[in-house]
């Protein structure tokens, strides 16, 4: 991550407060790791550098608060999300958060339409197997598929997964945070789910790995 992340603005301190380092290091120490975490979240490079920004100042400003009950990083990372909430909340007032056209009938053809099965997959063209998952969950070549396959979700969906899925926000926090409806949570959630499957399914379940 480039350039001086501290903000020039800073409030001057004698002594960081008890059990925080010295804050000009933090960039040093955490700068790298709280712009990637921010970057997978928003998805975008200046976005996620205005909030590690935003989460410098905070945490300097706020630096009493910390009791040492966690660690400096896992503070700072708590600092970093309510950042990131923020923005999505803003990003929620300025917009109509949906991206609900996403896959609207793509997998429609996929499901039994009616009779016994109604609703359940076509056999052949439902989820693959997944072989010794536990061996995927330790390769790194998975995680990189996995990441770009979810940068392709639509920012909003991408938002309402991570927030879910990611973040553990519980579903009712979710609509309150992006103002939708708990049926739109679902919906799209659902449609995350399925665009993430057929684009492992393609890039690595259908390729010998």
């Amino acid at each position: 991550m480039g350039g001086n992340m501290m903000p020039e603005n800073k409030p001057s301190q004698a002594a960081p407060p008890a059990g925080l380092s010295d804050p000009e290091r933090w960039v040093e120490l955490y700068g790298d790791y709280l712009f990637k975490y921010a970057l997978m979240r928003l998805r975008d490079a200046a976005k996620a550098e205005d909030a590690v920004q935003e989460t410098f100042l905070a945490a300097l400003k706020g630096g009493k608060s910390f009791a040492g009950r966690s660690a400096e990083k896992s503070w700072l990372v708590g600092i970093l999300k309510n950042k990131i909430y923020d923005y999505f909340r803003k990003a929620s007032r300025e917009s109509t958060f949906t991206d609900l056209e996403f896959y609207s009938d793509e997998e429609s053809d996929r499901f039994v339409g009616g009779g016994l099965g109604e609703g359940g997959w076509i056999h052949e063209l439902g989820p693959q197997d997944w072989p010794d998952p536990g061996a995927n969950l330790d390769n790194a070549a998975f995680w990189k598929t996995y990441r770009d396959c979810a940068g392709k979700l639509p920012k909003n969906i991408a938002a309402v997964f991570n927030l879910r899925e990611v973040e553990g926000v519980k579903s009712k926090e979710v609509c309150s945070l992006l103002n939708i409806s708990e049926n739109n949570l679902w919906v799209m959630l659902h449609r995350a789910r399925m665009a993430l499957r057929r684009c492992m399914e393609t890039n690595w379940f259908g390729k010998k790995v």
